[in-house]
Formats: C-alpha cells, sequence, structure tokens
C-alpha cells in the first residue's frame, strides 16, 4: 500500500523544483505562451493553486463537495480554463503566494484524513494517498509545460514513480472517458527507471506489454508527449490503442500534443 507520508514528501518536492524555477523569473516571463493552447505561464501556475483549492474542499470539507460540483456544472465545460485565466489576471508574486498557501494546507488536509476514508472528486473517489498522488501527476505535467515554455530541461528523478504507477492504474478510466469498454486483460508495463533499474507494473504473463522509459510513459499519460515522439513499444493491439487515449487527469478527454511538437 503506498505510504502517504512519502507521497506527501515527494510532492512538496515536486512542487518546490517548480517554485525555483518560477520564483525567479521577472514578471514578464510568467506571460510566455507554453505548449497548452491559450495558457501561460501564470495560467500554469494558477491552475495548480485553482486545483490544490479544489482538492482542499474535497479533503477538509468533503461535505461540501456537492455544491463544489453544482457550481461547476452552471460554469459550463469550460470551467477549468475559466479558473486558470481568472487566476492568471493576478500578479504573479499574489499567484505564487496563493500557491503557496494552498498546498500547504491541502498537505496537512491530507495527512489528517482517516485511513480508509474516500474523498470525492471530479473522477472517481479517491483515498488520501491517491489524491497526494494525483496532485503530484499533475503538478509535474504542468510543471513540464512551464519548461517547455522556457526551454529548459528537467531531470527525471524517482519521484516518476508514483506518475507511473498512477499512469497504469487510471488505464481503465482512459477508455471510458472515450466511451470505449476497457480490455479484459490487464497490461504488463515495464519502465526504465531514471537510476537505470526497471519498474513492473501488471502481471508478468500478461499477454500484452508496454516497454519503454519511465520518463516517456509519464509524459504520454500526461499527454505532455505524443507516443511517436517517445521511446515506447507497444507489444500488442491493445496497448497500442491505450497509447493513443492514455490520460491520468481527470475531466473530458484531453488534446494531447502533436507529433513532433517537441522535435
Amino acid at each position: 500500500m503506498a505510504d502517504l507520508g512519502v507521497i506527501l514528501g515527494d510532492l512538496d518536492a515536486e512542487t518546490r523544483t517548480i517554485d525555483d524555477v518560477v520564483a525567479e523569473l521577472p514578471a514578464s516571463d510568467w506571460a510566455r505562451a507554453t505548449p497548452a493552447e491559450g495558457w501561460t505561464i501564470a495560467h500554469q501556475i494558477a491552475h495548480l493553486a485553482w486545483t490544490d483549492r479544489k482538492a482542499l474542499i474535497a479533503a477538509a470539507h468533503p461535505q461540501k463537495w456537492q455544491a463544489e460540483v453544482e457550481s461547476m456544472l452552471q460554469t459550463g465545460e469550460d470551467y477549468v480554463d475559466l479558473g486558470a485565466a481568472e487566476g492568471a489576471e493576478k500578479p504573479p508574486r499574489e499567484i505564487l503566494d496563493e500557491w503557496r498557501q494552498g498546498r500547504k494546507l491541502l498537505a496537512e488536509a491530507l495527512a489528517a484524513v482517516p485511513d480508509g476514508q474516500k474523498l470525492p472528486w471530479y473522477g472517481p473517489p479517491m483515498s488520501a494517498a491517491s489524491m497526494a498522488t494525483a496532485r503530484m501527476m499533475e503538478t509535474w505535467a504542468h510543471g513540464q509545460d512551464v519548461f517547455d515554455a522556457l526551454g529548459r530541461t528537467r531531470e527525471p528523478t524517482a519521484r516518476l514513480w508514483h506518475i507511473a504507477r498512477f499512469g497504469t492504474r487510471t488505464r481503465d478510466f482512459a477508455y471510458l472517458t472515450h466511451s470505449l469498454a476497457p480490455p479484459a486483460e490487464e497490461f504488463r508495463v515495464e519502465l526504465t527507471a531514471p537510476a537505470g533499474s526497471t519498474w513492473a507494473f501488471g502481471p508478468e504473463d500478461a499477454e500484452q506489454k508496454l516497454t519503454g522509459s519511465a520518463l516517456d510513459f509519464c509524459l504520454v499519460v500526461t499527454q505532455r508527449r505524443h507516443p511517436a515522439d517517445t521511446d515506447l513499444v507497444a507489444h500488442g493491439a491493445d496497448v497500442e490503442e491505450w497509447l493513443g487515449i492514455a490520460q491520468a487527469f481527470a475531466g473530458p478527454p484531453g488534446p494531447g500534443r502533436k507529433p513532433g511538437q517537441f522535435a
């Protein structure tokens, strides 16, 4: 079982990696376009702060979640973009301060969730450990957009394990999001970790398998790279299909990235 304390520690380290980059940027660079259409660096950090606030409701005030969902439905399908746009209008220092305060409060709230309690969310309900992992996944993904916008390379770390595991566990969710029936059999996923070891998920005797680097797998399941631009190899038609629709984040199907966009 995943250790919540370990995940929260790694989540804090991941957010600090991005914080260190954006904190030193002049205000003008916060207006840089990122690979997400219509989103600047300010949008990316404002979105992380926005989502942390929503997660805080789920973790600390789950009884208020239904009202949150109803408010979202009234806003419309573009509620995520609207939330990012509203936050991005604030001065960079204010956005950064809100993100720092929000993620601290969220970490404290998740640590206090009783064992076994499920938290409501836009997708399926999650444990506190799964919620923390989801925040890790999204923080890393939007951080990738920031690094890409700045033309910087981010060194992969062992923290990718959380995202890789989450990516395999959300396989069926990706199919359902696309109104497709998930394959009946599990896949085997074998990934080369940043340190050179192998991270394996799924049964060893699975008929279909995915192999490649952990970094590329995480980039694909967060839709930050097109599968064609990675070293991932699908051994089986169903795995090939999964790569084309893989999505670890909640919400409607994402547009992903175009082939060759980062060549």
